[in-house]
């Protein structure tokens, strides 16, 4: 398993696009209104018929309710039946986006994704430029509901691919299935499949009054029981329809299969919306036996606590006993501190976007004689200017005459502190640029390692200025 960072650069949309509909389950009026995104932005939702316009991110830990579609919610503010939505993000291969929403719900269309990619597309994709990162898949990872028999498993694969295998055990459905072997099929393939319905479900969300804004041009409902007079007159006065019918293949009139085995498409469809909860884009196999939005959303979940460790505990692979890149005496040549300020000791590698330095950490520091001498730790502070130093080797890097420059901070973002460090330990630093280096600014992320831990991260920016 593995973060790996691609050269292919993340991507958002040109410009604003609306769309306008119904929730399915809300029944109210509802715009949606799809807005560029910067680098590392991710995905998110904001309620700007809230006050303060909250923003909830798409994230698989503000999965509240899965019970029709997938519901989240962050300090109170939810956002229902999300999956259709975040599927077209996914198909469409965009990765930083904002969705402003004036109600809880987005529209549900005709129950596919297939106008949310035409808005998307309307709008037009463009790259930027920070590049992708994307977990790759070395071993297999599944989730079993043992309750209802729901398998999800991620297996290698060279790129992301989705087969989903449903089965219901009613003669109308039968035993369907459906993959999608590369993302770029999505639009073809799966973006037109609709939602679906059974008569049983049906008739208990009316009852209910669980499905306000549906209609039979937005859910394909399949009839797996004989239709009832008293059924046939609610459903009437539901759909505003003055007749119903069963077709032959067992779903009620007004509706034409867009495939054979839609059914299965739309739960590809959904599987892939509620896998983009997990955060990070997935390279492998995602094989989905009888997939619901609760398990899809609890493996969603475990996925995205499997990166988190991953990021955590992602310690450079350098062999520490090999000749550095730059020595201490290099080092000096490049940054303007001394000791006992100078806080990096070796540079093991060093490229346009990298920096990976060290320090070893010895009971001789200035700062162990004030800082808990009885049980000595280095300050936190000290650990983030000691990534920031690293960072200034990336930054400094970049120009001739490196020792005519002054490196100074501008902002520290996301400062987390992880594990203590003491005497003895030997610290990795590794600091990524976040977006390129522009008019002498550097935006990274930093992170530092001791004892095969994460012992700190930041997210840091820098600039260097010139000695007048």
């Amino acid at each position: 398993m593995g973060i790996v960072k691609t050269d292919i650069k993340q991507k958002t949309i040109d410009k604003d696009v609306s769309l306008k509909g119904v929730g399915l389950h809300t029944g109210k009026n509802v715009t949606l209104t799809f807005k560029a995104a910067d680098a590392n932005f991710g995905i998110a939702f904001r309620r700007v018929d809230l006050e303060g316009s909250p923003v909830i991110e798409a994230d698989a830990s503000f999965v509240t309710n899965t019970q029709r579609g997938t519901c989240l919610e962050k300090n109170g503010v939810t956002i229902q039946t999300c999956e259709h939505v975040l599927a077209s993000l996914v198909g469409l291969d965009i990765d930083n986006i904002i969705i402003e929403l004036d109600a809880s719900e987005p529209p549900i269309m005709d129950g596919s994704a297939k106008f949310f990619v035409e808005a998307l597309e309307k709008a037009g994709i463009v790259e930027l430029d920070a590049c992708r990162e994307v977990y790759e898949v070395t071993e297999v990872v599944s989730y079993i509901d043992e309750e209802s028999g729901s398998e999800i498993l991620l297996m290698p694969a060279k790129e992301y691919q989705v087969t989903t295998m449903v089965d219901f055990g009613t003669k109308v459905l039968g035993t369907q299935n459906a993959t999608l072997n590369q993302i770029s099929d999505f639009k073809k393939d799966i973006s037109d499949a609709r939602t679906f319905s059974f008569l049983h479900e049906l008739e208990m969300l009316l009852e209910n009054g669980l499905i306000k804004g549906g209609d039979l041009n937005n859910a394909i409902v399949y009839v797996d029981k004989p239709l009832s007079k008293e059924t046939m007159e609610k459903l009437k006065v539901a759909f505003k329809k003055d007749s119903i019918a069963v077709k032959p293949n067992g779903i009620l009139d007004n509706l034409t299969l867009h495939h054979p085995n839609e059914a299965a498409r739309h739960k590809l469809l959904d599987v892939l919306g509620d896998l983009a909860l997990v955060g990070t884009p997935l390279r492998g196999k995602v094989i989905a036996n009888k997939p619901g939005h609760f398990v899809n959303t609890q493996f969603a979940k475990k996925l995205s606590k499997l990166i988190k460790n991953e990021r955590r505990n992602n310690v450079p692979n350098i062999d520490l006993n090999q000749p550095p890149l730059l020595d201490i005496t290099q080092i000096m040549a490049m940054l303007p501190h001394r000791q006992p300020f100078l806080l990096i000791d070796k540079v093991f590698e060093l490229s346009d976007k990298d920096v990976i330095a060290t320090k070893n950490v010895t009971m001789n520091e200035e700062f162990f004689k004030g800082h808990f001498p009885g049980a000595p730790v280095m300050p936190g502070v000290l650990i983030i200017e000691a990534m920031a130093q690293t960072g200034g080797i990336l930054v400094l890097n970049t120009v001739p005459d490196p020792e005519n420059y002054l490196t100074f901070f501008m902002k520290m973002d996301n400062v987390k502190f992880k594990q203590k460090v003491s005497p003895g330990d030997t610290l990795i630093f590794k600091c990524s640029l976040i977006t390129p280096i522009r008019r002498g600014i550097c935006h990274m992320q930093g992170y530092a390692y001791a004892n095969g831990k994460l012992c700190a991260e930041a997210e840091l920016m820098a600039q260097i200025s010139k000695v007048k």
